[in-house]
C-alpha cells in the first residue's frame, strides 16, 4: 500500500468525483470577511474535510440508553447552526459536507485535525472502505469537564487514501455494506 500525493487526490476528485465538492488547496480564511477558519481543502498527502451545519448532541434527558443494536433516538437532540457546543464529558455525531466515493484498491484513515486534539475534542471516524460512498459520519467526543465549541462548514479531520497494488476481492459495495450511500448524519443500524 502506497499513500497517496495531492496530484493523485486532485486527479480522482476531478475526473471521477472522489470528493465533491472539491477545494483544490487549503482555505484558512473566509473568503468574504478574511476571518480565520480551521483549515480544509487539499492537503500534500491528503484532504482535510468539513463539518456541515447538522448535528446530534448525545443527552441524557430521556434516561436512553445507548445501545449499538437498539440505537434509540431519544439518546440525542438535533441541532442546526453555524456553532455546535458539546456539553462536558460528552459526545455529538454530525456528517462531512463532503460527499465521497471511495476506489475499489482504496482504503481511507481519518485521523482528527490537532486544532481540535489540543481543545480535547476527538475527532473519530472509521476507515472508509474500498467502494463506500456517502457523507461521512463524524464522532465528537468532548474529552474536557468544559463545553467544547465545533465550527460547521470548517476543516475538522483529514482523511488519507492509500492504494494497494491490487484490487480486493469483495468491496463494501459487494456486501451491500449498510452504510452504503449515507446522506445526512446517520444513526447506529443493526
Amino acid at each position: 500500500m502506497a499513500i497517496k500525493s495531492d496530484r493523485w487526490i486532485r486527479e480522482m476528485s476531478r475526473e471521477h468525483g472522489m470528493i465533491e465538492p472539491f477545494v483544490d488547496g487549503q482555505v484558512k480564511e473566509h473568503a468574504e470577511t478574511g476571518e480565520k477558519m480551521i483549515s480544509y481543502g487539499l492537503s500534500s498527502y491528503g484532504y482535510d474535510i468539513r463539518v456541515a451545519d447538522e448535528f446530534k448532541v448525545f443527552t441524557n434527558v430521556r434516561n436512553a440508553m445507548v445501545d449499538p443494536k437498539a440505537f434509540s433516538e431519544d439518546s440525542f437532540v438535533d441541532f442546526q447552526g453555524p456553532e455546535c457546543v458539546i456539553p462536558p464529558n460528552s459526545f455529538a455525531l454530525a456528517r462531512t459536507l463532503e460527499y465521497l466515493r471511495i476506489p475499489r484498491d482504496v482504503l481511507t484513515i481519518c485521523i482528527g485535525k490537532s486544532t481540535y486534539a489540543r481543545c480535547g475534542i476527538i475527532v473519530n471516524v472509521t476507515p472508509l472502505e474500498p467502494e463506500w460512498e456517502g457523507h461521512v459520519t463524524l464522532e465528537f467526543s468532548n474529552t474536557t469537564p468544559l463545553p467544547a465549541k465545533i465550527y460547521a462548514n470548517e476543516g475538522v479531520a483529514q482523511i488519507l487514501f492509500l492504494e494497494s497494488d491490487e484490487a480486493c476481492e469483495v468491496s463494501y459495495a459487494d456486501r451491500a455494506g449498510k452504510y452504503m450511500g449515507q446522506w445526512g448524519v446517520t444513526l447506529p443500524r443493526s
